[in-house]
Order: C-alpha cells, then structure tokens, then sequence
C-alpha cells in the first residue's frame, strides 16, 4: 500500500487530509508542491483541475479535502470521521459543506491580503516542505507572485473585508455550538470538528501545522488585532484541534 498526498503545506484544506490520515492512522508520503509550479503536476495526476489536495492511493487518484475524507472512510473504516447514525451524518456533512464553501476561502483571503504585504513572513510558508531555492525564487518573483494570487483567489481590500465578516459570523455560530455540546455532529468528534479546528488552525497557529509560523510580533499589526478581539471565540476550536490532532 503506498499514499501519497500532493499538498501545499500552507493549505488549510491540506492540513484537512493531513488530519484525517493521521486519525486514521495511516502512513503516507506528503509531497509539497510550490504555488504556481503544481499546475502541470496536478494537473498529470488528475486530467482536469489543478487544485490541491490530490491523494494516490496505489494509483487510484482522488482530488480535494471532502472528497478525500470520503474515500479514506470507504476505504479505511476505522477511525471513521463521518457519523453512522444518519442524522448525525448528515449535521457533519452539511457542516462540512458550508465551512469548505464559505469559511475556508474567508480565512485564505483575508490571511492572504495582509501577509502578502510582508514577502519577508509569507514565502517561508509558501515554500514550506519543498526544496531551498524555492524561498530565493519566490522572493525574486515576488511581485509577480502576489499580483497572480490576488487574482487567483481574488482578493482585494473589499474581499478582505467581507471574508472577515464572514469569519466572524462562522466563530459567533461555532462558539455557540461548541458552549452547546463538545461535538458539531453527535456524541463524537467527526469531519465536521475536523473541517472547523483545520480550516480556522491558522488563526491559533498549531505546532502539528508543517510551516514556519511567523513569531507574534512579525504577524500584519490589523491581524493582530483582530486575534486578540476574537481569541474567546477561537479557543474551542484551538481546544478541538489539541484534543484529536
């Protein structure tokens, strides 16, 4: 048996997978791509879309961080992250849902519009796992690089600002969910706790995440900010991710 997870080690839907593999226990191999150059690998692999995660299991390819979780639970059933009672499964599923539509793109773009002002802090963690001189590259191109993932991921003063609303809302709504029950679906942690703790992980910064987070004072002063503002609101899902990471 061979896996292989082709990632951005800065990726949040990554670190997804990443979870969900080490829940399962399962040994794999994590292939860190550069921003820009994983197109033509990713796109080999799958024949279509260039996006990450992509997982090879002995050849079988499957592309993206719900999907995955679905085809680990198929394929390796201990461990389960999706509920067996129906109505449970539906909660994390649509739970699920909803933070990968909405609350995962929010965090990236407003993470993104500020740490992108400061090429010093972001290229350590865009080049995260992949070898040395990708850090000289992307400094060199770093211009070029900001302007494409900007448009990319269309982030802009405006963007920023409504991704940050909408942070604020899915904290709001998961603080109270959590001050309600220990899990978002049932009576056990699922993909659901999975999807929130990992697509929020980078507002507390675990130690498990694969890059190199930048030290207190190096992080956008607006951000810092908002952390402090937030951090009641942020604390159980910290409190998930230390628990089942």
């Amino acid at each position: 048996m061979a896996i292989k997870l082709y990632q951005f080690a800065i990726s949040h839907y990554c670190e997804k997978v990443r979870w969900a593999l080490d829940y399962k226990g399962l040994s794999y191999e994590a292939i860190s791509l550069l921003p820009g150059q994983h197109v033509n690998t990713i796109r080999k692999l799958t024949g279509k879309d260039s996006s990450v995660p992509v997982l090879d299991h002995d050849g079988h390819r499957t592309q993206g961080s719900k999907a995955i979780i679905d085809y680990l639970d198929d394929t390796f059933p201990e461990n389960p992250l999706t509920p067996a009672d129906p109505q449970a499964r539906e909660t994390a599923l649509a739970w699920e849902q909803r933070l990968d539509d909405e609350a995962g793109p929010a965090v990236r773009c407003y993470s993104y519009h500020h740490f992108l002002k400061r090429p010093k802090v972001v290229v350590p963690m865009l080049a995260a796992g992949t070898p040395f001189y990708n850090r000289i590259l992307l400094k060199l191109a770093f211009s070029r690089v900001d302007e494409i993932m900007r448009k990319w991921m269309k982030i802009n003063e405006k963007t920023a600002e409504r991704s940050r609303e909408t942070m604020e809302a899915y904290l709001t709504e998961l603080a109270d969910a959590y001050q309600q029950k220990p899990f978002l679906a049932g009576d056990s942690f699922s993909r659901a706790d999975l999807a929130a703790a990992a697509l929020f992980a980078p507002m507390f910064q675990p130690e498990q995440y694969p890059v190199p987070w930048p030290k207190p004072a190096k992080i956008p002063k607006d951000i810092q900010v908002w952390l402090e503002q937030w951090q009641p609101q942020i604390q159980p899902l910290a409190k998930i991710y230390a628990t089942n990471r």
